[in-house]
């Protein structure tokens, strides 16, 4: 058993100070007052916050290293001797290691290339690596498109409710945690246009009948609105960015309503319309632009009509999710609205009960950083001010 002493609990429900944390096994078994001295073997947490495990509910988990220049080996040379692919392995624990360093203790893998995060997943929950809990949503679900010329093996693409429904089967037999569709055309794709439905309404409804049948929750790759609208209709679990809701606040109220999640990734967006923008062609980097302004929009607008949020993150590099926390943050959430969105937004997106909270009963993933967390959102990306992670009841880091 383990003892957290003097926690300072920030969460979605505000602080809390002074508390004793016991954990026994993976799980929180008892919180009550600490008083007295500090018992032999107890954690001391005087001066830091200590908040539930984050949670990155938009990771691509890949050993591509296209969005994080600076993370992992230089690029090979002209003339040097090719890599062998079993490198790209390696370079998966790597950025397992600095996730969880990081204090993002799950993410949800919403598309990789040759199911590494299958396998990088499965290594983790056997002890081979240090890593955060891996979800995955096995291959992304895709109308036949321009897009599955460009990311190959992280797309499934199928045509017809019928073949909907295999695609949704093979991604259960792959062992897949969730399933993703594109409900619209991705903004990276030159032949796509991202505001139309990608996807009959028909298919849409196959893919999520198929998956909740099966136990599964669905996300909904969605930027245009009336995919948007096709997405929720059918009854897709979570909005992945999302950026046209504000312009049908209904669509809002029903999301709300219903507990459907929109995780907004804003710093993807950034990433197109300014850090990448030598790297895409003018049109895309045009309309990333008017998609970024966008995305700020419907953050506010969506959080104003009461709907769940997640922090999605969907760049690079690995360990440096908390940077999606401050845009939002930016866009108006408050800090601890936001470290709601980083925690129980997060759980709410996986479907889970267990994690996004300090709570008896709840898995212990926990993490203390130096200071008070709620006045400066922005010590998360300071590794030297992470101090304690924990996963599971296990000390990580």
């Amino acid at each position: 058993m383990s003892l957290l002493w003097n926690a300072r609990v920030v969460d979605r429900d505000g602080i809390r100070e002074g508390l004793a944390i016991s954990i026994s096994g993976d799980r929180i078994s008892r919180i009550e007052r600490s008083a007295g001295e500090l018992p032999a073997g107890a954690i001391d947490l005087a001066g830091k916050s200590l908040v539930p495990g984050l949670i990155d509910a938009h990771n691509h988990f890949i050993s591509d290293t296209d969005r994080s220049p600076g993370f992992g080996p230089p690029p090979p040379r002209h003339g040097d001797a090719p890599r062998p692919r079993a490198l790209g392995h390696y370079l998966l624990a790597s950025a397992a290691g600095a996730i969880i360093r990081s204090g993002f203790t799950t993410i949800r893998d919403v598309g990789c290339y040759d199911d590494e995060s299958l396998a990088a997943g499965q290594a983790i929950a056997l002890g081979l690596i240090p890593g955060p809990r891996i979800y995955s949503c096995g291959r992304i679900i895709s109308a036949t498109a321009p897009g599955g010329a460009i990311f190959g093996s992280m797309y499934r693409e199928a045509d017809g409710p019928w073949e909907m429904r295999k695609a949704v089967r093979e991604q259960v037999r792959r062992g897949a945690h969730f399933i993703k569709f594109m409900a619209t055309g991705a903004r990276s794709v030159v032949l796509e246009d991202p505001e139309p439905p990608q996807m009959t309404a028909e298919e849409m409804a196959a893919i999520v009948d198929e998956a909740h049948r099966m136990g599964l929750r669905v996300a909904a790759h969605a930027e245009g609105l009336e995919g948007t609208r096709w997405a929720l209709r059918a009854g897709a679990d979570t909005i992945e960015h999302g950026l046209a809701l504000h312009r049908d606040p209904q669509l809002l109220d029903r999301m709300a309503a219903n507990g459907t999640v929109l995780v907004p990734t804003l710093t993807t967006f950034h990433d197109l319309a300014e850090r990448f923008a030598d790297e895409f062609s003018p049109i895309l980097v045009e309309q990333a632009k008017r998609q970024l302004e966008e995305a700020y929009k419907t953050v506010a607008a969506a959080n104003t009509a009461g709907v769940t949020i997640a922090v999605g993150y969907d760049s690079g590099p690995p360990g440096a999710s908390a940077q999606e926390m401050l845009r939002l943050e930016h866009a108006g959430l408050s800090a601890i609205e936001v470290i709601g969105a980083a925690t129980w937004g997060g759980a709410a997106a996986l479907g889970s009960e267990d994690l996004g909270s300090i709570s008896n009963g709840a898995l212990a993933d926990l993490v203390a950083v130096d200071g008070e967390l709620e006045k400066d959102l922005s010590v998360l990306g300071d590794p030297q001010a992470i101090n304690l992670v924990i996963k599971g009841g296990a000390v990580l880091a």
